[in-house]
């Protein structure tokens, strides 16, 4: 029985470089993968897909008013066994309804990676639907800097101030984000603590 899977985790918990790491173990097996990436995820340029510690691979880019099925059925139907998704959490509902479709029409495993939820503690709409329809949720664990699990992404303005109001979406990595536990996350905001970000 093919799934839906939702594999989250905050930034920095390595989920880029498990959706490849999934693709590399299927493709060993003789199994074509479909690597997709909603078209705003632009980091590493529209058509790479690459994690932190240099895993990269070329990925299908779909904008926000793409109906996935339909692309699937044009290009994919017959040739893909599995379809990967990374920064999933920017997918729009109506796509991930598409993909629990895909699954259950035709019998194609969907992984799903990304964010639960945004810097403001509150649900993407993609990872609230898959919340809603996957058949198999699963964290990916990472750990704030005072040793407790992390599980807010937590923006940081140029000042090292943690970020509580703005746009849901500002693309950005270890320059503008940091995971960290909710008791660190509340009390950073509370006593308006210089936050040191990962940056190399």
């Amino acid at each position: 029985m093919a799934k839906l899977y939702f594999k989250y985790g905050a930034m920095g918990s390595s989920k880029t470089a498990q959706a490849l790491i999934t693709k590399y173990n299927y493709e060993e097996n003789d199994l074509n993968v479909w690597l997709i990436k909603p078209s705003a995820d632009t980091r590493d340029g529209q058509t790479i897909l690459r994690s932190r510690i240099g895993l990269e691979a070329q990925v299908a880019v779909v904008p926000p008013e793409e109906d996935i099925l339909q692309r699937f059925l044009r290009e994919q139907l017959g040739v893909c066994n599995v379809i990967i998704v990374d920064e999933c959490q920017f997918m729009t509902e109506a796509q991930i309804d598409q993909l629990r479709a895909i699954v259950n029409d035709y019998s194609i495993p969907v992984m799903c990676f990304g964010l639960r939820t945004d810097f403001q503690t509150r649900l993407f709409p993609g990872s609230r639907r898959l919340m809603e329809l996957a058949d198999e949720i699963q964290e990916i664990k990472t750990i704030c800097d005072c040793g407790a699990k992390a599980t807010v992404n937590a923006r940081i303005d140029g000042e090292g101030h943690i970020v509580t109001e703005g746009a849901q979406v500002v693309l950005g990595g270890n320059d503008s984000y940091i995971a960290m536990c909710h008791r660190c996350y509340v009390n950073g905001i509370r006593e308006r603590k210089v936050i040191r970000l990962h940056t190399h």
